[in-house]
């Protein structure tokens, strides 16, 4: 591990490969606190996927790997595997930083011991260019364990993204990574994350989160049906067996 290094998983697959030159220019954009710097683990989902054609060869901190097709969930995983900071950043590869996004994620982890991971306010990035809001945002600041589980169970659906997350790598490293499911198992490694420590919302915009017809999230199964509710059971029996085993210990 190496401190004061932020490491940037990316899953991309073959229709998301295009979007990467946008996703690099907002890391480019980025300021970091005074030592900090990132590397990128960009995770290829399957064979030609090529996301080496859409970004520079002259970047050391950009660093690209493949893996037999796993799904999103598997390629985070592994490149959290190939990864060495101290702090976990998640960022699609159809996703945008906006300025200042890691800069927050770095001070809050350094300023609150206390804090083991931090989400943000998000942005829908529609087709058309335009934006919409998240509509459950919670007040600034921190994110007592175990109120995401309570929050979920309620509504089925977390009070912040997931997308957004910031984690330290001991608590990423204990939960083995992402739950490997067909989707939703960013949701799973916040609530998690959720069961381990305590969280930070931070009410800034730390995500762009772009919609577009080949996420996984359009597919009919994301949603309803007996998928859905096996990825369901996984995340909360997982959930509330963690925080069952802390109360115990």
């Amino acid at each position: 591990m190496t401190e004061r290094l932020l490491s940037i998983v990316t899953p991309v697959y073959g229709p998301s490969a295009r979007f990467l030159p946008e996703a690099y220019k907002s890391l480019l954009d980025q300021d970091l606190p005074d030592g900090w710097t990132w590397e990128w683990l960009v995770q290829e989902d399957g064979d030609d996927v090529g996301a080496a054609n859409h970004l520079p060869t002259d970047d050391p901190r950009i660093r690209i790997s493949k893996s037999r097709r796993g799904g999103p969930q598997v390629a985070r995983t592994v490149a959290f595997g190939r990864s060495r900071g101290s702090l976990i950043k998640v960022v699609d590869a159809d996703d945008l930083l906006p300025a200042g996004t890691l800069h927050r994620d770095i001070t809050v982890l350094t300023e609150h011991s206390e804090v083991g991971w931090t989400t943000s306010r998000v942005l829908d990035l529609l087709e058309d260019g335009s934006t919409r809001g998240f509509d459950m945002d919670p007040p600034e600041g921190v994110l007592t364990s175990g109120s995401v589980l309570d929050h979920w169970k309620q509504h089925r659906r977390a009070q912040v993204h997931p997308a957004t997350l910031c984690a330290r790598r001991e608590l990423v490293a204990l939960l083995g990574g992402w739950l490997a499911l067909p989707a939703s198992g960013d949701t799973g490694l916040l609530l998690g994350l959720d069961a381990l420590s305590n969280g930070w919302f931070i009410p800034e915009v730390g995500m762009m989160y772009r919609l577009h017809e080949h996420q996984i999230t359009r597919h009919p199964h994301h949603s309803t049906g007996e998928e859905w509710e096996a990825r369901m059971n996984v995340m909360r029996e997982r959930a509330e067996a963690l925080h069952a085993w802390i109360q115990r210990n």
